[in-house]
């Protein structure tokens, strides 16, 4: 701002002002336009109280007022007041600026905001502080919109500042060398920079080329309107893409209009700058240091080279010429250390070129068609669009012909003549003419030959003789149509252009669109003349994580396949942040793509996760198995180094985020010392992602030179602290594991004693394993409405996610909030039912909204919220309910400006507060720490208990859900099932004299027992029920066979039998009191023998052991139960259980603490698992293998196996109808023949017709008996 010193104000007569061209304009007031040039100039239209102002006698959209400034200036802010005593003022207006008062560019607020806010009134005055400034001669103010009860009236201020200006211009043959001294001798500095200004029509030349020792070379050049920053080492096309590096920046930057560039090197990198953007370049090693002899403007032929890419020199001019600060325009006036090469002047000389813009669905010109009596036609001129199609020229053909189109259609230019609804004429030239670049198109019609050239290019041109002459009539139509009913002369049926012309012509005759401007010639409508709008909405690119930027006229699209990332800007991650999560979302082991950061700058990594009771995260690398070493003359040590399938940013980010993490090492040793301890220096160490050589091994501590059995005392000699430091010739081993995040992982290790005749070593070191979420279950209870949480300020400028998740019991509360000076984000609760994402970037509030459907939120279970806002949309989504998105206003306010604290739980004006739990708050991908700050928050706890009551249903098969302080675990005490949500069946293999007798407590104890917190417990809670549950699987191929037998303290027994194929089954218990008998019929399957599983209710029975398999006390029994015992029994038992008791599972995890007596070989095998149609967790053990994937799919990686997606659906599909199909049959099949032990006899069913029975094998291998791999089915 200038100080205002009203009684200094003179007029000044350079400065000029130029209303509308052609129209007619009243200007009031005792001076029409001052100007106070000081430190600061400031332009005033009728300064003080005076009366008056600009009003044009026409209020249209076709006036302007201009102002000439006299030289170039610094301009920094505009203001603008309506016209003194009237009610006429604008209420919005553009803003154009310009060197010449030709080729006028628009001011742009955030690269998009063309327009300006106006005055709501004829006296109050609004300033608008220009964020960028700007350089200009000439000013332009457009009207767009003003009072509609009074018309355009305006007065107005400018600010800003004289402005120094050196020029040089060149015509594409000169050039400007700069020596640094006579002999070249380089100069080595530790900062170099070189800073420029320019302005070319040409989309192709040569800025600056450097030369350095070693055939080192740094060049700047504009390839295609981009600016090139090319790092070399060597000469010629040869150089290889080692020695090759080429960064790009900016765009369009041929449109005559100046554009600053800066090259800054500092030590190993170099900051490229065009314009606002700005990029760091890290110089390869091969090109440092980079020292340069000597440097040329304009091109390379003063060094005698020529360039790679384009042997253009430039053309046009370049201002303010600095290197390290020295003005080398001035050094080359006075000829000093500057060789001038060419034709080179220092004033810029602007060629001539009138642009217009087509922009929007009305824009059209209308240009006088040909002579009655001419017979030939043609017309073209240059665009550029980003448009794949619009009309380029129409008109209709002398003598009622037809209708000619000339086109873009799909990036071509197509010709089509129609007449009566048909195509005389279709012709196609040219490919990809939406880049953004100037294309000419020309079209000429001669003596019966038509011809379209695009670019005058021969591989471009198309040729058609048609049959009748083409002759254009009374208007030729450029763009576009006008729109009107009645107008039969042009017709479009195709897009309009949006884009720029310039060098139309008519008959060979160039169209002068100054006059078209005056109204002198033909007709317009919603043109921007004599400037060209187009803007690159695709750089700097919106798109994140490498999305592709295509863009139209009006908008753009990212197309994020392949990325990892969702979103209208590709800025949300597909993929979780842990394995935890993945778990708890019902997933089971296998490899997962994980996204450490969310939607942070880390990219997603495939991980192994093993869902066991911990979710464990496994990194491999290239070196896990057992290296050994033996002595070699001339080696003193031995180096490896170890690649992990994660980089350092994401490891170090796993790591941070585990709870534990920890990798083992192996060392195995005769003769070949370790530590060296007690005091020696150690022969071996390690190195982790701090950089610093570790002198610990696995079971110690950092800094205590031990190995884990010095720490624990039990070295194999007291001596030394490590089992290989005693140095013996027999074999010893020192392992263990390192636990300690902050050396994690083992990047290299060096072993050092193998250089003795007799030293052997073997070294190995494992996967790194991490598991645990702290973000997951990072928690804050706020149990006061006015109680929250502060953060710093959310810095989500262009792109903000916030996810999390809360539970309460309460009807609305403020979630999070964060205030900008108008600017503001917000997530609240407003209802028991409805989420509302609000927030304002200066287009006004702006609210998505998500409803639930009478679904009600404030249940006290978990919910998940995830809010984004970017550039293009606004979406918010809560759980699985239907997300809301919303597009933001076309070519408004982009920027979220927040200056205050980041509210979480409350707001700053302590109303609204949550009351609940908030967990797992990220921002942009960064989690917040809320149990930190809930500690020394009052009114706030950290953690948050309760999470059974979202997560229980996890807990399978009469598991119990318990709750822990991070999260939950599920209790399989009651059940038959392991696993970490009791999922897993625990099944086994029995052979013939496979035995497992479970044996009760004595009656009087089991009633005194009732805990149920534990395996070894809760076996005895449940035998006080009036009757008894009994329930298992199994798969076999014999028959008959015993399955299970329970007998009681008084010769009362159960068993079950299987018959052979078509007879009964017999469920068989024998009591004093009473004698029950009960029949079951199971048709056998031959092949895929199916997993059966059976449940039995029968009435209270003290009952003394449970047999499986094979009963070894068998004197006492029945003596066809005997017979059928003697064969044992060969197949698989499942889940096997009786009221709590799980014999099975007893005897399989449990067997130390367990009353169970096993006989016979018996292992826990996969044989009654239903995998195939489970969904939830399990434990694995195998390795990990090396597997890839394809991130994008969004999809976790189970088997890493990639395959055809239309054959795997399709075979899902029949496999799903297959077994669906089946299980009704056999649903169907055994609900005839359920066991009710009552005294009724059910109906049996006649067996299979010439069933052949196969013979049972004891090896599991053999392919007639049971296969871990075959298909099973769950009944």
């Amino acid at each position: 701002m200038p100080v205002r010193v009203p009684s200094v104000i003179r007029p000044v007569s350079q400065t000029k002002i130029t209303p509308s061209l052609g129209l007619k304009t009243i200007l009031n007031g005792e001076s029409p336009l001052e100007m106070l040039l000081m430190s600061k100039i400031r332009l005033k239209l009728c300064p003080g109280n005076c009366a008056g102002g600009w009003a044009p006698v026409e209020s249209n959209k076709y006036q302007w007022l201009e102002v000439d400034l006299g030289e170039r200036t610094e301009i920094t802010a505009v203001a603008t007041q309506g016209r003194y005593g009237s009610s006429d003022w604008v209420s919005s207006f553009l803003l154009m600026f310009s060197d010449t008062g030709r080729n006028w560019k628009q001011y742009r607020q955030e690269d998009s905001i063309g327009a300006f806010t106006g005055n709501s009134n004829a006296d109050s005055v609004v300033q608008f502080k220009l964020q960028q400034p700007v350089f200009a001669r000439f000013l332009r103010l457009l009207p767009l919109d003003w009072n509609p009860n009074g018309r355009i009236g305006l007065r107005l201020e400018a600010y800003g500042c004289p402005y120094k200006s050196d020029v040089a211009s060149f015509e594409g043959s000169g050039c400007l060398l700069y020596r640094f001294s006579p002999n070249p001798t380089p100069i080595r500095t530790a900062k170099d920079s070189i800073s420029l200004k320019f302005k070319t029509l040409q989309n192709s030349g040569t800025l600056i080329h450097t030369e350095g020792q070693q055939d080192r070379s740094l060049t700047l050049e504009l390839h295609k309107g981009t600016l090139l920053l090319h790092l070399r080492k060597g000469k010629g096309a040869s150089t290889g893409p080692e020695s090759h590096t080429v960064v790009s920046l900016g765009s369009l930057l041929d449109d005559l209009h100046w554009h600053h560039v800066a090259i800054e090197r500092v030590s190993g990198h170099v900051n490229f700058t065009v314009d606002k953007s700005t990029q760091q370049i890290q110089v390869p090693a091969e090109l440092s240091p980079f020292e340069i002899n000597e440097i040329s403007f304009g091109g390379v032929q003063c060094h005698g080279t020529q360039m790679v890419l384009s042997r253009r020199n430039f053309h046009g001019c370049l201002e303010n010429l600095l290197w390290n600060e020295v003005n080398v325009n001035d050094l080359a006036k006075q000829r000093q250390k500057v060789s001038i090469t060419g034709n080179v002047t220092f004033t810029c000389a602007e060629p001539v070129s009138v642009p217009v813009t087509f922009a929007g669905a009305q824009s059209f010109l209308q240009l006088p068609g040909a002579a009655l009596q001419q017979r030939d036609a043609g017309g073209g001129g240059v665009f550029r669009t980003w448009n794949r199609a619009g009309l380029l020229l129409t008109f209709d053909l002398q003598q009622q012909v037809g209708s000619l189109w000339l086109y873009l259609s799909e990036t071509r230019v197509r010709l089509q003549i129609h007449k009566a609804g048909r195509i005389l004429l279709d012709v196609v030239t040219g490919f990809g003419l939406n880049d953004g670049q100037w294309h000419s198109v020309d079209l000429t019609a001669r003596r019966g030959r038509l011809t379209i050239t695009v670019d005058k290019e021969e591989s471009s041109t198309a040729h058609a003789s048609p049959s009748f002459p083409v002759v254009s009539g009374n208007n030729l139509f450029f763009g576009g149509c006008p729109d009107s009913k009645n107008n039969q002369e042009c017709r479009n049926p195709f897009n309009v252009f949006q884009g720029c012309m310039r060098h139309i012509h008519v008959d060979n005759n160039a169209v002068d669109l100054i006059k078209v401007q005056q109204m002198l010639i033909g007709n317009y409508s919603d043109l921007q003349i004599d400037m060209c709008g187009i803007i690159d909405r695709c750089s700097p690119s919106h798109c994140e994580h490498g999305g592709r930027c295509t863009q139209s006229w009006s908008t753009f699209h990212c197309n994020c396949s392949n990325t990892g990332y969702s979103g209208a800007t590709c800025h949300s991650s597909v993929y979780e942040q842990s394995c935890e999560v993945y778990k708890h979302k019902g997933n089971t082991t296998g490899l997962y793509y994980i996204d450490v950061d969310g939607s942070g700058l880390i990219k997603p990594q495939l991980i192994y996760c093993n869902m066991t009771d911990k979710t464990w995260m496994v990194i491999q690398h290239n070196n896990t198995e057992l290296t050994k070493l033996k002595a070699s003359s001339g080696i003193n040590q031995h180096l490896a180094y170890f690649n992990y399938s994660a980089d350092a940013e994401q490891l170090g980010a796993i790591i941070t985020q585990a709870e534990h993490c920890e990798q083992e090492v192996f060392y195995h040793c005769r003769k070949s010392r370790l530590l060296n301890t007690p005091d020696g220096s150690p022969f071996t160490w390690w190195v982790g992602r701090t950089d610093e050589p570790q002198t610990y091994w696995g079971g110690a501590v950092p800094g205590s030179q031990q190995c884990g059995c010095g720490l624990q005392g039990n070295c194999i000699d007291s001596d030394h602290y490590c089992n290989c430091d005693a140095d013996r010739k027999e074999w010893a081993a020192d392992s263990g594991l390192l636990i300690h995040k902050e050396n994690l992982p083992v990047r290299w290790v060096v072993v050092g004693d193998i250089q003795r005749p007799e030293s052997e070593a073997a070294y190995r070191v494992s996967p790194l394993r991490c598991h645990g979420d702290k973000n997951f279950w990072n928690a804050a209870f706020f149990n006061k409405e006015t109680s929250y949480l502060h953060f710093p300020t959310f810095h989500g400028e262009l792109s903000a996610d916030i996810s999390f998740l809360f539970k309460t019991t309460a009807s609305s509360g403020v979630f999070l909030e964060n205030l900008g000076i108008k600017d503001f984000i917000r997530v609240e609760l407003s209802s028991p039912m409805e989420v509302v994402f609000s927030f304002d970037v200066g287009n006004g509030p702006f609210e998505v909204r998500v409803e639930t459907g009478g679904m009600a939120l404030n249940d006290d279970r978990w919910h998940r919220v995830r809010a984004e806002r970017n550039v293009k949309e606004a979406s918010l989504c809560v759980d699985s309910f239907p997300g809301t998105t919303q597009k933001a206003p076309a070519d408004g306010h982009i920027h979220l400006q927040l200056n205050s604290q980041l509210f979480v739980g409350g707001t700053a004006s302590r109303m609204k507060g949550f009351l609940g739990c908030i967990r797992s708050l990220q921002l942009n991908g960064r989690t917040l720490d809320l149990e930190e700050r809930a500690k020394i928050t009052p009114g706030v706890s950290p953690g948050c208990p309760g999470h059974c009551s979202s997560y229980g249903h996890l807990c399978q098969n009469q598991a119990r859900c318990v709750e822990r302080y991070n999260g939950f675990s599920c209790d399989c005490g009651l059940s038959a099932y392991a696993g970490p949500f009791c999922q897993r069946e625990v099944s086994a293999y029995f052979k013939p004299g496979t035995s497992v007798q479970y044996t009760f407590k004595e009656p009087y104890e089991l009633t005194r027992n009732t805990s149920t917190q534990s395996q070894s417990s809760s076996i005895y809670s449940d035998l006080t029920l009036r009757g008894e549950n009994v329930s298992f699987s199994f798969r076999t191929t014999q028959s008959p066979a015993l399955l299970l037998y329970i007998c009681s303290y008084y010769r009362e027994y159960l068993a079950v039998l299987l018959n052979r194929n078509g007879k009964k089954q017999r469920d068989k218990e024998n009591t004093k009191k009473k004698s029950f008998l009960a029949f079951l019929n199971i048709s056998m399957i031959r092949s895929n023998t199916p997993l059966f599983s059976i449940y039995f209710y029968i009435y209270r029975v003290l009952f003394f052991s449970v047999v499986l398999g094979k009963v070894q006390e068998s004197g006492e029994l029945d003596p066809e139960i005997a017979r059928l015992n003697s064969l044992g029994f060969s197949g698989c038992l499942s889940v096997v259980q009786f009221n709590s008791i799980t014999p099975l599972k007893a005897a399989l995890l449990y067997p130390n603490t367990s009353p169970v007596i096993v006989t016979g070989p018996l292992a826990e095998s996969t044989c009654g698992s239903s995998s195939p149609a489970n969904t939830y967790p399990a434990e694995t053990t195998h390795p990990l293998s090396d597997h890839s994937g394809t991130v994008g799919t969004g999809e976790p990686i189970v088997n890493a196996i990639k395959s055809d997606s239309a054959l795997i659906g399709g075979v899902i599909a029949v496999v799903i109808f297959v077994i669906l199909s089946a299980l009704a049959v056999m649903v169907r099949f055994l609900y005839r023949r359920k066991v009710t032990f009552h005294s009724q006899e059910p109906k049996s069913i006649k067996p299979e017709a010439d069933s052949p029975e196969y013979p049972f094998h004891s090896e599991p291998t053999s392919q007639n008996v049971l296969s871990e791999n075959q298909k099973e089915y769950f009944i």
